[in-house]
Protein backbone atom coordinates (compact mmCIF):
# COMPACT_ATOMS: atom_id res chain seq x y z
CA UNK A 1 0.00 0.00 0.00
CA UNK A 2 1.36 3.41 -0.88
CA UNK A 3 1.39 6.26 1.58
CA UNK A 4 -1.21 8.13 -0.42
CA UNK A 5 -3.81 5.40 -0.23
CA UNK A 6 -6.68 5.95 2.20
CA UNK A 7 -8.30 3.32 4.33
CA UNK A 8 -10.37 3.74 7.50
CA UNK A 9 -7.51 2.57 9.65
CA UNK A 10 -4.54 3.81 7.66
CA UNK A 11 -2.27 5.11 10.43
CA UNK A 12 -0.51 7.52 8.08
CA UNK A 13 -3.60 9.66 7.57
CA UNK A 14 -3.21 13.19 8.96
CA UNK A 15 -4.74 13.71 12.36
CA UNK A 16 -6.66 16.78 11.21
CA UNK A 17 -8.74 14.55 8.98
CA UNK A 18 -9.91 12.59 11.96
CA UNK A 19 -11.73 15.59 13.45
CA UNK A 20 -10.92 14.49 16.99
CA UNK A 21 -10.19 17.29 19.44
CA UNK A 22 -7.87 16.99 22.40
CA UNK A 23 -10.83 17.85 24.63
CA UNK A 24 -12.84 14.91 23.36
CA UNK A 25 -9.85 12.57 23.66
CA UNK A 26 -9.17 13.77 27.21
CA UNK A 27 -12.81 13.16 28.11
CA UNK A 28 -12.61 9.60 26.73
CA UNK A 29 -9.49 8.82 28.76
CA UNK A 30 -11.03 10.44 31.85
CA UNK A 31 -14.23 8.41 31.63
CA UNK A 32 -12.33 5.15 31.16
CA UNK A 33 -10.03 5.99 34.07
CA UNK A 34 -13.01 6.79 36.27
CA UNK A 35 -14.53 3.40 35.37
CA UNK A 36 -11.25 1.72 36.31
CA UNK A 37 -11.08 3.58 39.65
CA UNK A 38 -14.66 2.62 40.52
CA UNK A 39 -14.02 -1.02 39.68
CA UNK A 40 -10.81 -0.84 41.71
CA UNK A 41 -12.90 0.14 44.71
CA UNK A 42 -15.27 -2.77 44.01
CA UNK A 43 -12.24 -5.07 43.74
CA UNK A 44 -11.00 -3.94 47.17
CA UNK A 45 -14.44 -4.59 48.67
CA UNK A 46 -14.57 -8.10 47.15
CA UNK A 47 -11.04 -8.97 48.27
CA UNK A 48 -11.79 -7.69 51.78
CA UNK A 49 -15.00 -9.75 51.86
CA UNK A 50 -13.28 -13.00 50.91
CA UNK A 51 -9.84 -12.59 52.50
CA UNK A 52 -10.16 -9.80 55.06
CA UNK A 53 -6.98 -8.15 56.30
CA UNK A 54 -5.26 -11.22 57.69
CA UNK A 55 -1.98 -12.90 56.92
CA UNK A 56 -3.03 -14.36 53.55
CA UNK A 57 -4.20 -10.96 52.28
CA UNK A 58 -0.96 -9.39 53.52
CA UNK A 59 1.05 -11.98 51.60
CA UNK A 60 -0.88 -11.29 48.40
CA UNK A 61 -0.46 -7.52 48.65
CA UNK A 62 3.31 -7.98 48.99
CA UNK A 63 3.40 -10.43 46.06
CA UNK A 64 1.45 -7.99 43.90
CA UNK A 65 3.25 -4.88 45.10
CA UNK A 66 6.66 -5.99 43.79
CA UNK A 67 5.84 -6.34 40.05
CA UNK A 68 3.43 -3.38 40.35
CA UNK A 69 6.23 -1.20 41.73
CA UNK A 70 8.52 -2.19 38.87
CA UNK A 71 5.68 -1.58 36.38
CA UNK A 72 5.38 2.01 37.58
CA UNK A 73 9.11 2.51 37.16
CA UNK A 74 9.54 0.88 33.75
CA UNK A 75 6.31 0.40 31.82
CA UNK A 76 4.16 3.44 32.59
CA UNK A 77 7.02 5.68 33.64
CA UNK A 78 10.36 5.79 31.91
CA UNK A 79 9.50 3.67 28.87
CA UNK A 80 6.39 5.57 27.78
CA UNK A 81 8.11 8.95 28.27
CA UNK A 82 11.01 7.84 26.06
CA UNK A 83 9.15 5.76 23.47
CA UNK A 84 6.19 8.00 22.53
CA UNK A 85 8.27 11.04 21.39
CA UNK A 86 10.54 8.89 19.21
CA UNK A 87 7.59 6.95 17.76
CA UNK A 88 5.73 10.22 17.05
CA UNK A 89 8.80 11.58 15.27
CA UNK A 90 8.98 8.45 13.10
CA UNK A 91 5.28 8.76 12.32
CA UNK A 92 5.63 12.40 11.28
CA UNK A 93 8.83 12.13 9.24
CA UNK A 94 8.99 8.56 7.94
CA UNK A 95 6.73 6.05 6.23
CA UNK A 96 4.67 3.23 7.71
CA UNK A 97 7.37 0.63 6.99
CA UNK A 98 9.93 2.56 9.08
CA UNK A 99 7.43 2.97 11.93
CA UNK A 100 6.64 -0.75 11.85
CA UNK A 101 10.36 -1.63 11.86
CA UNK A 102 10.92 0.54 14.93
CA UNK A 103 8.03 -1.09 16.79
CA UNK A 104 9.28 -4.57 15.84
CA UNK A 105 12.80 -3.85 17.14
CA UNK A 106 11.60 -2.14 20.32
CA UNK A 107 9.26 -5.06 21.03
CA UNK A 108 12.01 -7.64 20.49
CA UNK A 109 14.64 -5.77 22.48
CA UNK A 110 12.32 -4.86 25.36
CA UNK A 111 10.83 -8.35 25.35
CA UNK A 112 14.25 -10.01 25.69
CA UNK A 113 15.18 -7.76 28.62
CA UNK A 114 11.83 -8.42 30.29
CA UNK A 115 12.13 -12.20 29.86
CA UNK A 116 15.54 -12.04 31.53
CA UNK A 117 14.26 -9.86 34.40
CA UNK A 118 11.19 -12.06 34.83
CA UNK A 119 13.33 -15.19 35.03
CA UNK A 120 15.46 -13.58 37.74
CA UNK A 121 12.33 -12.46 39.58
CA UNK A 122 10.74 -15.91 39.56
CA UNK A 123 13.95 -17.70 40.59
CA UNK A 124 14.82 -15.01 43.14
CA UNK A 125 11.32 -14.80 44.64
CA UNK A 126 12.56 -15.81 48.14
CA UNK A 127 15.09 -12.97 48.14
CA UNK A 128 12.62 -10.40 46.79
CA UNK A 129 10.00 -11.35 49.37
CA UNK A 130 12.56 -11.02 52.16
CA UNK A 131 13.66 -7.57 50.91
CA UNK A 132 10.15 -6.15 50.46
CA UNK A 133 8.67 -7.83 53.54
CA UNK A 134 11.48 -8.45 56.06
CA UNK A 135 8.92 -8.79 58.85
CA UNK A 136 7.47 -11.86 57.16
CA UNK A 137 10.92 -13.40 56.77
CA UNK A 138 11.97 -12.76 60.37
CA UNK A 139 8.72 -13.27 62.26
CA UNK A 140 6.21 -15.24 60.19
CA UNK A 141 7.68 -18.09 58.09
CA UNK A 142 4.28 -19.32 56.89
CA UNK A 143 3.25 -15.92 55.58
CA UNK A 144 6.71 -15.51 54.02
CA UNK A 145 6.44 -18.85 52.17
CA UNK A 146 2.94 -17.96 50.94
CA UNK A 147 4.23 -14.62 49.63
CA UNK A 148 7.08 -16.42 47.82
CA UNK A 149 4.66 -18.92 46.22
CA UNK A 150 2.36 -16.13 45.03
CA UNK A 151 5.24 -13.98 43.78
CA UNK A 152 6.15 -16.75 41.34
CA UNK A 153 2.67 -16.33 39.84
CA UNK A 154 2.55 -12.53 39.96
CA UNK A 155 6.06 -11.57 38.81
CA UNK A 156 5.47 -12.52 35.13
CA UNK A 157 2.81 -9.78 35.24
CA UNK A 158 5.72 -7.35 34.79
CA UNK A 159 6.54 -8.87 31.38
CA UNK A 160 2.92 -8.88 30.24
CA UNK A 161 1.96 -5.42 31.47
CA UNK A 162 5.15 -3.85 30.08
CA UNK A 163 4.32 -5.22 26.62
CA UNK A 164 0.78 -3.97 27.18
CA UNK A 165 2.19 -0.53 27.94
CA UNK A 166 4.18 -0.67 24.70
CA UNK A 167 1.02 -1.51 22.75
CA UNK A 168 -0.86 1.24 24.57
CA UNK A 169 1.84 3.79 23.73
CA UNK A 170 1.50 2.94 20.03
CA UNK A 171 -2.30 3.25 20.19
CA UNK A 172 -2.08 6.57 22.06
CA UNK A 173 0.31 7.88 19.41
CA UNK A 174 -2.34 7.10 16.79
CA UNK A 175 -5.21 8.71 18.75
CA UNK A 176 -6.75 5.37 19.81
CA UNK A 177 -6.95 6.59 23.41
CA UNK A 178 -10.05 4.64 24.53
CA UNK A 179 -8.45 1.19 24.21
CA UNK A 180 -5.39 1.75 26.46
CA UNK A 181 -7.52 3.75 28.92
CA UNK A 182 -10.05 0.90 29.19
CA UNK A 183 -7.41 -1.83 29.53
CA UNK A 184 -6.84 -1.43 33.34
CA UNK A 185 -10.53 -2.27 33.84
CA UNK A 186 -9.63 -5.84 32.80
CA UNK A 187 -7.23 -6.18 35.76
CA UNK A 188 -9.98 -5.34 38.22
CA UNK A 189 -12.47 -7.66 36.50
CA UNK A 190 -9.93 -10.49 36.49
CA UNK A 191 -9.20 -10.15 40.21
CA UNK A 192 -12.90 -9.90 41.07
CA UNK A 193 -13.60 -13.02 39.01
CA UNK A 194 -10.66 -14.90 40.55
CA UNK A 195 -11.79 -14.04 44.08
CA UNK A 196 -15.33 -15.22 43.43
CA UNK A 197 -14.89 -18.28 41.22
CA UNK A 198 -11.30 -19.54 41.46
CA UNK A 199 -10.60 -19.41 45.19
CA UNK A 200 -12.51 -22.68 45.96
CA UNK A 201 -10.09 -24.52 43.63
CA UNK A 202 -6.97 -23.87 45.76
CA UNK A 203 -5.91 -25.32 49.11
CA UNK A 204 -4.79 -21.76 49.89
CA UNK A 205 -7.76 -19.77 48.52
CA UNK A 206 -5.74 -16.55 48.29
CA UNK A 207 -3.58 -18.17 45.58
CA UNK A 208 -6.56 -17.51 43.28
CA UNK A 209 -5.71 -13.81 43.41
CA UNK A 210 -2.12 -14.49 42.33
CA UNK A 211 -3.41 -16.52 39.39
CA UNK A 212 -5.88 -13.70 38.70
CA UNK A 213 -2.98 -11.26 38.32
CA UNK A 214 -1.31 -13.53 35.77
CA UNK A 215 -4.60 -13.93 33.88
CA UNK A 216 -5.11 -10.17 33.97
CA UNK A 217 -1.73 -9.48 32.39
CA UNK A 218 -2.45 -11.93 29.57
CA UNK A 219 -5.96 -10.59 28.95
CA UNK A 220 -4.80 -6.96 28.92
CA UNK A 221 -2.09 -7.69 26.33
CA UNK A 222 -4.32 -9.83 24.10
CA UNK A 223 -7.10 -7.23 24.24
CA UNK A 224 -4.91 -4.60 22.55
CA UNK A 225 -3.40 -6.77 19.80
CA UNK A 226 -6.39 -6.66 17.38
CA UNK A 227 -6.32 -2.86 17.47
CA UNK A 228 -2.62 -2.87 16.58
CA UNK A 229 -3.41 -5.28 13.74
CA UNK A 230 -6.05 -2.87 12.38
CA UNK A 231 -3.40 -0.16 12.33
CA UNK A 232 -1.05 -2.55 10.43
CA UNK A 233 1.34 -2.23 13.38
CA UNK A 234 1.07 -5.63 15.08
CA UNK A 235 4.69 -6.30 16.15
CA UNK A 236 6.87 -9.10 14.85
CA UNK A 237 9.57 -8.97 17.55
CA UNK A 238 13.14 -8.54 16.34
CA UNK A 239 16.30 -7.73 18.24
CA UNK A 240 17.65 -4.28 17.51
CA UNK A 241 19.80 -2.93 20.32
CA UNK A 242 22.04 -1.21 17.75
CA UNK A 243 19.13 0.32 15.85
CA UNK A 244 19.26 4.14 15.91
CA UNK A 245 15.70 4.50 17.19
CA UNK A 246 16.06 1.81 19.86
CA UNK A 247 19.37 3.30 21.03
CA UNK A 248 17.78 6.74 21.31
CA UNK A 249 14.87 5.36 23.36
CA UNK A 250 17.31 3.60 25.70
CA UNK A 251 19.31 6.81 26.18
CA UNK A 252 16.13 8.76 26.93
CA UNK A 253 14.95 6.09 29.38
CA UNK A 254 17.91 6.40 31.74
CA UNK A 255 17.19 9.92 33.06
CA UNK A 256 13.43 9.28 32.83
CA UNK A 257 13.85 6.15 34.94
CA UNK A 258 15.76 8.13 37.54
CA UNK A 259 13.06 10.80 37.49
CA UNK A 260 10.33 8.27 38.20
CA UNK A 261 12.50 6.76 40.94
CA UNK A 262 12.76 10.18 42.61
CA UNK A 263 9.00 10.36 43.13
CA UNK A 264 8.89 6.78 44.43
CA UNK A 265 11.73 7.55 46.88
CA UNK A 266 9.84 10.62 48.02
CA UNK A 267 6.76 8.55 48.80
CA UNK A 268 8.86 5.98 50.64
CA UNK A 269 10.53 8.66 52.78
CA UNK A 270 7.16 10.25 53.60
CA UNK A 271 5.87 6.87 54.76
CA UNK A 272 8.99 6.24 56.85
CA UNK A 273 8.60 9.61 58.60
CA UNK A 274 4.88 9.05 59.16
CA UNK A 275 5.66 5.71 60.83
CA UNK A 276 7.33 7.62 63.68
CA UNK A 277 4.19 9.67 64.35
CA UNK A 278 1.00 8.89 66.25
CA UNK A 279 -0.63 5.56 65.43
CA UNK A 280 -2.97 6.09 62.47
CA UNK A 281 -0.85 8.76 60.76
CA UNK A 282 0.09 6.51 57.84
CA UNK A 283 -3.55 5.57 57.31
CA UNK A 284 -4.76 9.18 57.52
CA UNK A 285 -2.29 10.17 54.83
CA UNK A 286 -3.29 7.16 52.73
CA UNK A 287 -7.01 7.91 52.79
CA UNK A 288 -6.55 11.62 52.09
CA UNK A 289 -4.08 10.89 49.30
CA UNK A 290 -6.56 8.46 47.71
CA UNK A 291 -9.15 11.24 47.45
CA UNK A 292 -6.67 13.80 46.13
CA UNK A 293 -5.45 11.26 43.56
CA UNK A 294 -8.94 10.82 42.08
CA UNK A 295 -9.17 14.11 40.14
CA UNK A 296 -5.44 13.93 39.42
CA UNK A 297 -5.75 10.45 37.91
CA UNK A 298 -9.01 11.01 36.07
CA UNK A 299 -8.31 14.47 34.62
CA UNK A 300 -4.65 15.47 35.03
CA UNK A 301 -3.18 12.23 33.75
CA UNK A 302 -5.86 12.01 31.03
CA UNK A 303 -4.85 15.40 29.62
CA UNK A 304 -1.15 14.52 29.89
CA UNK A 305 -1.72 11.20 28.09
CA UNK A 306 -3.46 12.93 25.22
CA UNK A 307 -1.07 15.85 24.71
CA UNK A 308 2.24 13.90 24.78
CA UNK A 309 1.88 12.30 21.31
CA UNK A 310 0.36 15.52 19.93
CA UNK A 311 3.22 17.67 21.25
CA UNK A 312 5.77 15.12 20.01
CA UNK A 313 4.41 15.36 16.47
CA UNK A 314 4.31 19.18 16.61
CA UNK A 315 7.96 19.20 17.68
CA UNK A 316 8.98 16.74 14.95
CA UNK A 317 7.17 18.92 12.39
CA UNK A 318 8.85 22.06 13.89
CA UNK A 319 5.38 23.56 14.38
CA UNK A 320 6.32 25.77 17.34
CA UNK A 321 3.19 27.91 17.23
CA UNK A 322 0.79 24.96 17.52
CA UNK A 323 3.07 23.38 20.12
CA UNK A 324 2.72 26.47 22.33
CA UNK A 325 -1.06 26.62 21.77
CA UNK A 326 -1.41 22.97 22.81
CA UNK A 327 0.46 23.57 26.06
CA UNK A 328 -1.64 26.68 26.68
CA UNK A 329 -4.83 24.68 26.10
CA UNK A 330 -3.66 21.98 28.52
CA UNK A 331 -2.97 24.54 31.27
CA UNK A 332 -6.42 26.09 30.83
CA UNK A 333 -8.06 22.66 31.05
CA UNK A 334 -6.15 21.93 34.26
CA UNK A 335 -7.39 25.17 35.81
CA UNK A 336 -10.92 24.66 34.53
CA UNK A 337 -11.16 21.21 36.13
CA UNK A 338 -8.54 21.29 38.87
CA UNK A 339 -9.57 24.57 40.50
CA UNK A 340 -13.17 23.49 41.35
CA UNK A 341 -11.95 20.00 42.29
CA UNK A 342 -9.46 21.49 44.76
CA UNK A 343 -12.10 23.85 46.20
CA UNK A 344 -14.55 20.96 46.62
CA UNK A 345 -11.94 18.88 48.47
CA UNK A 346 -11.21 21.82 50.77
CA UNK A 347 -14.87 22.48 51.62
CA UNK A 348 -16.10 18.88 51.68
CA UNK A 349 -13.13 17.08 53.27
CA UNK A 350 -15.07 15.57 56.21
CA UNK A 351 -18.24 14.78 54.18
CA UNK A 352 -16.23 12.98 51.48
CA UNK A 353 -14.16 10.96 53.94
CA UNK A 354 -17.21 10.07 56.03
CA UNK A 355 -19.20 8.99 52.97
CA UNK A 356 -16.45 6.76 51.61
CA UNK A 357 -14.60 5.39 54.64
CA UNK A 358 -16.41 6.04 57.96
CA UNK A 359 -17.56 2.47 58.52
CA UNK A 360 -16.40 -0.39 60.72
CA UNK A 361 -13.11 0.35 62.44
CA UNK A 362 -12.67 3.91 61.12
CA UNK A 363 -13.52 6.28 63.96
CA UNK A 364 -14.79 9.87 64.10
CA UNK A 365 -11.29 10.96 65.08
CA UNK A 366 -9.82 9.19 62.03
CA UNK A 367 -12.13 11.18 59.73
CA UNK A 368 -11.17 14.44 61.42
CA UNK A 369 -7.44 13.76 61.23
CA UNK A 370 -7.58 12.52 57.63
CA UNK A 371 -9.58 15.64 56.66
CA UNK A 372 -6.73 17.83 57.90
CA UNK A 373 -4.19 16.18 55.60
CA UNK A 374 -6.74 16.08 52.75
CA UNK A 375 -7.05 19.87 52.91
CA UNK A 376 -3.25 20.16 52.76
CA UNK A 377 -3.16 17.91 49.67
CA UNK A 378 -6.12 19.79 48.12
CA UNK A 379 -4.14 23.04 48.26
CA UNK A 380 -1.56 21.41 45.98
CA UNK A 381 -3.94 19.69 43.56
CA UNK A 382 -3.45 22.33 40.87
CA UNK A 383 0.32 22.01 41.17
CA UNK A 384 0.15 18.19 40.94
CA UNK A 385 -1.97 18.47 37.78
CA UNK A 386 0.21 21.19 36.23
CA UNK A 387 3.31 19.01 36.66
CA UNK A 388 1.54 16.29 34.65
CA UNK A 389 0.85 18.60 31.70
CA UNK A 390 4.05 20.68 31.82
CA UNK A 391 6.43 17.71 31.88
CA UNK A 392 5.29 16.53 28.38
CA UNK A 393 6.55 19.91 27.14
CA UNK A 394 10.02 18.49 27.82
CA UNK A 395 9.48 14.77 27.10
CA UNK A 396 7.90 15.55 23.70
CA UNK A 397 11.14 17.36 22.73
CA UNK A 398 13.10 14.32 23.92
CA UNK A 399 14.46 16.28 26.89
CA UNK A 400 14.18 13.88 29.83
CA UNK A 401 17.04 15.41 31.80
CA UNK A 402 15.47 18.76 32.75
CA UNK A 403 12.39 17.28 34.50
CA UNK A 404 14.76 15.00 36.44
CA UNK A 405 16.87 17.96 37.60
CA UNK A 406 13.72 19.83 38.63
CA UNK A 407 12.42 16.71 40.37
CA UNK A 408 15.63 16.34 42.39
CA UNK A 409 15.42 19.97 43.52
CA UNK A 410 11.78 19.47 44.53
CA UNK A 411 12.65 16.24 46.38
CA UNK A 412 15.40 17.91 48.41
CA UNK A 413 13.10 20.82 49.27
CA UNK A 414 10.32 18.38 50.15
CA UNK A 415 12.55 16.55 52.59
CA UNK A 416 13.70 19.81 54.20
CA UNK A 417 10.09 20.93 54.56
CA UNK A 418 9.14 17.52 55.97
CA UNK A 419 11.70 17.90 58.73
CA UNK A 420 10.67 21.51 59.38
CA UNK A 421 6.90 20.90 59.44
CA UNK A 422 6.57 17.43 60.96
CA UNK A 423 7.24 18.79 64.46
CA UNK A 424 4.52 21.46 64.69
CA UNK A 425 2.02 19.89 62.25
CA UNK A 426 2.65 16.11 62.49
CA UNK A 427 1.11 14.21 59.54
CA UNK A 428 -0.42 17.40 58.13
CA UNK A 429 3.10 18.81 57.86
CA UNK A 430 4.09 15.92 55.58
CA UNK A 431 1.12 16.59 53.30
CA UNK A 432 1.79 20.33 53.30
CA UNK A 433 5.46 19.74 52.46
CA UNK A 434 4.37 17.66 49.45
CA UNK A 435 2.07 20.48 48.33
CA UNK A 436 4.70 23.23 48.65
CA UNK A 437 7.36 21.22 46.84
CA UNK A 438 4.85 20.45 44.06
CA UNK A 439 4.32 24.18 43.49
CA UNK A 440 8.09 24.59 43.29
CA UNK A 441 8.29 21.71 40.80
CA UNK A 442 5.51 23.14 38.62
CA UNK A 443 6.96 26.66 38.81
CA UNK A 444 10.42 25.54 37.71
CA UNK A 445 8.99 23.51 34.83
CA UNK A 446 6.92 26.48 33.66
CA UNK A 447 9.85 28.88 33.99
CA UNK A 448 12.02 26.59 31.88
CA UNK A 449 9.43 26.35 29.11
CA UNK A 450 8.97 30.13 29.08
CA UNK A 451 12.72 30.75 29.11
CA UNK A 452 13.27 28.42 26.16
CA UNK A 453 10.43 30.06 24.24
CA UNK A 454 8.63 26.73 24.00
CA UNK A 455 5.56 27.99 25.85
CA UNK A 456 4.01 31.37 25.03
CA UNK A 457 0.98 32.78 26.83
CA UNK A 458 -1.95 32.97 24.41
CA UNK A 459 -4.58 35.73 24.31
CA UNK A 460 -7.55 35.80 26.68
CA UNK A 461 -5.99 34.67 29.96
CA UNK A 462 -7.31 37.66 31.92
CA UNK A 463 -10.94 37.10 30.93
CA UNK A 464 -10.55 33.34 31.42
CA UNK A 465 -9.24 33.71 34.99
CA UNK A 466 -11.97 36.21 35.90
CA UNK A 467 -14.71 33.82 34.72
CA UNK A 468 -13.02 31.00 36.59
CA UNK A 469 -12.85 32.93 39.87
CA UNK A 470 -16.49 34.03 39.71
CA UNK A 471 -17.73 30.51 38.88
CA UNK A 472 -15.68 28.95 41.68
CA UNK A 473 -16.83 31.57 44.19
CA UNK A 474 -20.46 30.77 43.32
CA UNK A 475 -19.85 27.03 43.68
CA UNK A 476 -18.07 27.44 47.02
CA UNK A 477 -20.92 29.59 48.35
CA UNK A 478 -23.45 26.87 47.51
CA UNK A 479 -21.32 24.07 49.00
CA UNK A 480 -20.71 25.95 52.25
CA UNK A 481 -24.44 26.72 52.52
CA UNK A 482 -25.55 23.11 51.92
CA UNK A 483 -22.69 21.11 53.47
CA UNK A 484 -23.73 21.17 57.12
CA UNK A 485 -21.34 20.38 59.95
CA UNK A 486 -18.84 17.50 60.26
CA UNK A 487 -20.78 16.18 63.28
CA UNK A 488 -23.91 15.83 61.13
CA UNK A 489 -22.04 13.80 58.54
CA UNK A 490 -20.54 11.53 61.18
CA UNK A 491 -24.03 10.89 62.55
CA UNK A 492 -25.64 10.12 59.17
CA UNK A 493 -26.14 6.53 58.06
CA UNK A 494 -24.86 5.27 54.68
CA UNK A 495 -27.83 6.28 52.54
CA UNK A 496 -28.15 9.71 54.15
CA UNK A 497 -24.50 10.37 53.33
CA UNK A 498 -24.88 9.15 49.75
CA UNK A 499 -28.02 11.22 49.17
CA UNK A 500 -26.55 14.38 50.68
CA UNK A 501 -23.28 13.94 48.78
CA UNK A 502 -25.16 13.49 45.50
CA UNK A 503 -27.00 16.78 46.12
CA UNK A 504 -23.72 18.58 46.86
CA UNK A 505 -21.85 17.17 43.86
CA UNK A 506 -24.65 17.70 41.34
CA UNK A 507 -25.60 21.10 42.77
CA UNK A 508 -22.02 22.35 42.88
CA UNK A 509 -21.28 21.17 39.33
CA UNK A 510 -24.51 22.71 38.03
CA UNK A 511 -23.83 26.11 39.60
CA UNK A 512 -20.22 26.09 38.34
CA UNK A 513 -21.24 25.29 34.76
CA UNK A 514 -24.22 27.66 34.74
CA UNK A 515 -22.14 30.61 35.93
CA UNK A 516 -19.47 29.85 33.32
CA UNK A 517 -22.19 29.76 30.64
CA UNK A 518 -23.72 33.03 31.85
CA UNK A 519 -20.28 34.63 31.65
CA UNK A 520 -19.99 33.62 28.03
CA UNK A 521 -17.89 30.45 28.12
CA UNK A 522 -18.98 27.85 25.55
CA UNK A 523 -17.92 24.27 24.85
CA UNK A 524 -16.51 25.29 21.46
CA UNK A 525 -14.12 27.64 23.25
CA UNK A 526 -12.52 24.64 25.00
CA UNK A 527 -11.72 22.66 21.89
CA UNK A 528 -8.22 22.59 20.50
Amino acid sequence: MSKSESTPDNPQQPEAGKGRSLLRSSAVVGVMTMLSRVLGLVRDVVVANFFGAGSSADAFFVAFKIPNFLRRLFAEGAFAQAFVPVLSEYRSLKDLQAVKALIDRVTGSLGLVLVFVTGIGVLGAPVLAAVFAPGFYLNDPLRYELAVDMLRFTFPYLLLISLTALAGSVLNSYERFAVPAFTPVLLNLSLIGAAIWLQPVFDQPVMALALGVLIAGSVQLLFQLPFLWRLQLLPRPRLGFRDEGVSRIMRLMVPALFGVSVSQINLLLDTLLASFLQVGSVSWLYYSDRLAELPLGVFGIAIATVILPSLSRKHAEKNTETFARTLDWAMRMVLLIGFPAAMALLVLAEPLLATLFHYGAMTDSDVTMAAMSLRAYACGLLAFMLIKVLAPGYFSRQDTKTPVKVGIIAMVVNMALNLALIGPLAHVGLALATTLSAFLNAGLLLRGLLKEGVFVWQKGWGAFLLKLLLANASMIGLLVWLAGTPDQWLAYDLWQRVAQMAILVLGGAAVYLIVLALLGMRAKDLRH
